[in-house]
């Protein structure tokens, strides 16, 4: 049975409409996927020599710090990692025993990279320690309660699709943790650390995690399998009414009904309402380069391209899934007489206005001096006449439909990558930090962040220009994403 499921997710990727996508796709994935298993086996092998060359017993400092290590790991999963109930509703038309249907999509997650890639950093690790006379039983036992505490993870993640505002607390709270411990306010580490060391120092406790990734898996199959019907899910809970006119957006004349449409989707979805959370968040992204904290991000070259994700947070997180937003009923409005321009306007509206914002909260940055600030300003002027552009056309390309109820993959769709798409990136990030290191050594700073400014100016006075090429590209891809936005694997 599960030899015949395998089967079929062979034929699923080797059928997909976007199988060229996918192959380019999952190569450069199995690149990456190399790269951090290099990581974490580094680390697992570098982390005992560093802290006892820095004077540290090193089991016990990093069972010291391993709560972080472990929420961590929760919230990268939360982010990043793809459930696998979606795909398993084609199979429910099928005559499969829902019982292993619910075990092959459960077992899918067992073998995530997200819970696979540890075991580089636990099991050289424990090696290490075998190697340094650390006992044999002993350190078995505490790998195994680590590695336990990694599935319990991947199971909790299963239940958390619709607990962002959790997910988002537990961040926080974690976040905050850290900074009290790093100055010196409050250490929480004396109170979990016990736990972990007892992995080790108690053969019996690591039947604590074990047990406790056993019970989830049981907890979550019995969740699935009770809900293991084409209908389930479509009932939703009846709430009160209500209507928004956002009749002030009428002064944008024939534009203003998609922008409505917009706003009323970003504010009554989930994935939509992500966007915006995210865009505050990359707010605080020149924290890394404006303080000095990290020597190779102190330079004005890399300030330039924090400034770009400084005020471009909502731009990259939102224009670049235009028209994918939409993907639910795009199809239907092919169908109506609807301008194509009138359609990219309110989507360059949106982002603009949006950019235009995050660049004045921006206006914090002059904490850090007016170079920061002048950073930023200049990123946001360049996002709003030129990236504005880039990426609605790159939205052209990026035929992955997105469902609004659900957070997963909020950062990027990984099935959005295509050569067409990278080759855009160039001008959003790379073009920028060209014209201000061309200004930079010619007649200075002031003159590199005018360049940047002018590239923004330039791409206002170019606007329409640029409308009618973007709907041209639009229209040559129009039939390919409707049918695109079909496909659902």
């Amino acid at each position: 049975m599960i030899k015949h499921f395998i089967n079929l997710e062979w034929k699923s990727f080797f059928r997909s409409a976007a199988f060229q996508t996918n192959l380019v796709l999952k190569i450069f994935m199995a690149l990456g996927a190399l790269y951090f298993i290099g990581l974490f086996t580094l680390a697992g092998v570098g982390a005992y020599f560093g802290l006892e060359e820095a004077g540290y017993e090193p089991l016990q400092t990093l069972n010291r710090f391993m709560i972080y290590y472990v929420v961590l790991d929760l919230i990268v999963k939360y982010m990043l990692q793809k459930m696998p109930v979606v795909n398993i509703k084609p199979l429910l038309l099928l005559p499969f025993n829902k019982s292993k249907i619910v075990d092959f999509a459960l077992g899918k997650t067992l073998l995530s990279f997200f819970n696979i890639v540890h075991a580089f950093f636990f099991i050289p690790f424990s090696v290490v320690l075998l190697a340094q006379g650390y006992d044999p039983l002993h350190v078995i036992t505490w790998h195994l309660g680590m590695m336990a505490l990694i599935y319990v993870n991947n199971f909790i993640n299963v239940f958390l699709n619709d607990a962002m505002a959790l997910v988002v607390g537990l961040g926080s709270i974690i976040l905050g943790l850290g900074a009290l411990q790093y100055y010196g306010i409050f250490d929480i580490t004396p109170y979990v650390a016990p736990f972990f060391q007892g992995l080790y120092d108690t053969l019996w406790m690591f039947a604590i995690p074990v047990i406790a990734a056993i019970a989830l898996y049981k907890v979550a199959h019995g969740y699935f399998l009770k809900r293991l019907y084409l209908d389930a899910g479509l009932a939703v809970k009846a709430q009160k009414a209500s209507t928004e006119n956002l009749d002030w957006l009428d002064r944008f004349g024939k534009t203003a009904t998609f922008l409505k449409n917009d706003i009323k989707l970003i504010k009554r979805n989930k994935r939509s309402k992500t966007t915006v959370i995210m865009s505050v968040v990359f707010l605080f992204y020149g924290l890394l380069f404006f303080t000095g904290g990290i020597e190779s991000y102190d330079n004005p070259f890399m300030k330039i391209f924090a400034g770009i994700f400084v005020s471009g947070g909502f731009l990259f997180s939102f224009g670049q899934f235009v028209p994918s937003w939409d993907s639910a009923y795009y199809p239907l409005m092919m169908t109506q007489n609807i301008r194509y321009q009138e359609y990219l306007k309110s989507k360059w509206m949106l982002v603009v206005l949006a950019t235009a914002v995050s660049t004045i909260l921006g206006l914090g940055y002059l904490y850090f001096g007016w170079e920061a600030y002048a950073a930023v300003l200049v990123g946001g002027i360049y996002n709003m006449g030129v990236n504005g552009h880039v990426v609605l056309l790159g939205g052209a390309y990026i035929k992955t439909p997105i469902d609004l109820t659900s957070n997963k993959k909020a950062f990027g769709d990984s099935s959005a990558f295509n050569v067409k798409t990278l080759l855009i990136t160039i001008p959003k990030l790379v073009l920028p930090i060209i014209l201000y290191t061309i200004g930079h050594f010619t007649l200075g700073p002031v003159f590199g962040y005018a360049l940047v400014a002018l590239a923004g100016v330039a791409g206002f006075a170019f606007r329409d220009f640029m409308f009618r090429k973007i709907e041209s590209v639009y229209k040559a891809e129009k039939y390919k994403t409707i049918a695109a936005y079909k496909q659902k694997n």
